[in-house]
């Protein structure tokens, strides 16, 4: 159960986490407790999945790199194995199951168009499976907060 604290230390860290030395201080000082206070109630919001990831989203265009949507017809048999090579790159973003003829989707980013085709290639290579590369021609990012209404 989530109390008004967890609710305004949510509110604050999804999109004003503190560029600080101290962040975990500086959120204590707006919600009126420790540092040690918020970094507890952060730990245990993330255990409880509450939290599913903390991290910097960073625009992979601007800094030149190469983003793509790729899908996959992967049998049965072959999904688990697909499904761990895929996951062995540190550049896949999201991978997800889908009913449908193409039912392995995922999200990846590489330095270079050319370095998405040689990850694509090499996991094509090992698994026996297609990846359709389709990177976006236009982009739409939406942003998402969640109003915890831990504050005003």
């Amino acid at each position: 159960m989530m109390d008004t604290y967890d609710k305004q230390i949510l509110d604050i860290i999804q999109s004003s986490f503190p560029l600080s030395p101290r962040p975990y201080e500086v959120v204590g000082g707006q919600v009126g407790l420790t540092e040690a206070e918020v970094l507890a109630r952060v730990r245990r919001l993330k255990q409880q999945g509450v939290i599913r990831r903390m991290g910097a989203n960073f625009g992979s265009r601007q800094l030149g790199w190469s983003s793509t949507l790729c899908g996959a017809e992967v049998p049965e048999d072959k999904l688990d194995a697909f499904v761990a090579e895929v996951n062995k790159h540190t550049g896949v973003t999201h991978n997800y199951l889908r009913a449908h003829q193409f039912n392995v989707w995922f999200a990846l980013i590489a330095p270079s168009a050319e370095a998405v085709e040689e990850i694509l290639a090499g996991i094509t290579a090992k698994t026996g499976v297609p990846i359709m590369n389709l990177p976006a021609s236009t982009l739409f990012k939406i942003k998402v907060d969640f109003n915890m209404g831990g504050g005003e």
